[in-house]
């Protein structure tokens, strides 16, 4: 059974959404900066937009132990971020499982 399917089995609701980040800041002009490079993929991406793509499903898998997409309640929780699901998992997803989850979806490019 994979780790998102013992967190849903568990019963705990989602949690309250996040606030918005703070947006119009200005910081002025960086001059000199390569651009930073962003994955993919995040640990706030719906789960169902990395089960789209080969590599992050691949990545889902091999991490959470079977393909998500096939459990029963996949509908009620394809729009959840792992970061969403985790705090419901009752310990199964652990920061070790979304480390090695981030560190995957980091090297999809």
């Amino acid at each position: 059974m994979s780790l998102i399917a013992i967190a849903l089995l568990t019963g705990q609701t989602a949690p309250a959404p996040a606030a918005a980040p703070v947006t119009g800041a200005s910081v002025g002009p960086v001059t000199g900066a390569a651009p930073a490079v962003t994955s993919k993929f995040t640990l706030d991406t719906p789960i169902e937009t990395i089960e789209a793509d080969a590599k992050g499903k691949e990545v889902l898998t091999a991490d959470l132990g079977g393909d998500v997409s096939q459990h029963p309640m996949y509908e009620s929780f394809k729009s959840m971020s792992l970061n969403q699901v985790a705090p419901m998992s009752g310990g199964k997803i652990t920061d070790d499982v979304l480390k090695k989850v981030a560190t995957d979806l980091a090297a999809i490019k």
